[in-house]
């Protein structure tokens, strides 16, 4: 065969490849790209001029697959670009070494690098595409739920309120009757809880009213720790504090902020295992003030994930908690025009993130 047919026949292999990786990638998607990266492998070494010594090896941020050893010594690769930065590599490789490369093939592999970061990048785009609309549900859902409480909460006052004074008036009149007297008590104590989760349901509607001025949100940290040391110590859970700045100014209601940094520890404290570790850490950024606290618990579920800021949802046992606490916090971040994020750990445990603005 004469050296312009050899030509001609490797550029038809490498064209022929070239189709073939464009129809691997046009199907792809991001649950596909294990496969698709093992057929455009395969794809290469048959568009290469000496395929059975060939060996193709495929990194991306989202997998490796290699067609077998790779020689050092004698390949070529090409990087592979995601928006724009190196974001994994083709290499292909000859087995011996007195073999070369075609000056063609260098280009083809560059062709498929570039596609192949052309996939990568719409996965990405789709993912955060995902991400953000399952984000935008979430926050629809929560307004829903808000406008939902808050109507609710109004709803109960007015009887919760008529409870309680009938109540403290008929105690009044049986105080000679001891046993009525008590089975007033149980019916005062009880309204007066009934009270009490209806104004946690007004502050994750947000209606309740705020008192909003400059503070530092530092003593309010060190308050509520000195406060829950005792819970700590009864827990035998372990703190440590992490503050960049003594002043962190915003402006907040203060009564409002001790309520987040309560729920949250609290929170941390119970999920917590025995000797565990939870981080309580304070920053600023150019515009927000950031709250993080991280515990080393179990973390969340991918439900909880979705769920953790809705009222009534909770991850407790029965009698453990109202599923308010988490709910309230939302309302008055969300009141304050902050973002709370819940999130789990690398390695164990979950951590919520709250950034408020700072004016």
């Amino acid at each position: 065969m004469s050296t312009t047919d050899e030509a001609l026949k490797e550029r038809i292999k490498e064209l022929r490849c070239l189709y073939e990786v464009s129809s691997i990638i046009v199907n792809a998607d991001a649950e596909s790209i294990s496969s698709m990266a093992q057929a455009i492998a395969l794809s290469l070494k048959k568009g290469l001029q000496f395929p059975d010594r060939t060996e193709i090896v495929i990194r991306t941020n989202l997998n490796v697959y290699q067609t077998g050893a790779i020689n050092t010594d004698n390949c070529i690769s090409s990087d592979i670009l995601v928006f724009n930065k190196v974001s994994g590599s083709i290499n292909a490789s000859l087995q011996n070494n007195q073999d070369t490369f075609l000056t063609e093939e260098q280009p083809l592999l560059d062709n498929v690098a570039l596609k192949l970061g052309n996939l990568i990048e719409r996965i990405e785009i789709q993912k955060n595409e995902t991400s953000l609309k399952r984000q935008m549900e979430r926050a629809d859902r929560l307004s829903i739920l808000g406008e939902i409480t808050a109507g609710i909460a109004h709803e109960l006052n007015t009887p919760l309120a008529n409870i309680l004074g009938f109540s403290e008036l008929i105690k009044e009149e049986l105080e000679a009757n001891k046993q009525d007297s008590k089975d007033i008590e149980k019916v005062i104590s009880n309204a007066i809880f009934s009270r009490e989760v209806v104004k946690k349901l007004m502050f994750f509607a947000c209606e309740m009213p705020q008192e909003m001025q400059e503070v530092n949100i530092v003593p309010s940290i060190k308050n509520a720790i000195a406060l829950l040391d005792a819970s700590f110590k009864k827990a035998q859970v372990n703190y440590v504090i992490k503050i960049e700045d003594e002043v962190l100014m915003l402006r907040a209601d203060t009564i409002q902020l001790t309520q987040i940094i309560f729920n949250l520890i609290i929170n941390a404290i119970y999920f917590s295992p025995v000797n565990g570790l939870v981080t309580i850490e304070a920053f600023q950024s150019r515009k927000d003030i950031v709250l993080k606290i991280i515990d080393e618990g179990t973390g969340l579920s991918e439900e909880a994930l979705e769920k953790v800021f809705q009222p009534f949802f909770t991850t407790k046992p029965t009698g453990d908690g109202s599923g308010l606490g988490l709910s309230v916090v939302h309302g008055i971040v969300a009141s304050h025009n902050g973002t709370i994020v819940a999130e789990n750990n690398e390695k164990k445990g979950a951590s919520f993130t709250v950034k408020l603005p700072k004016s």
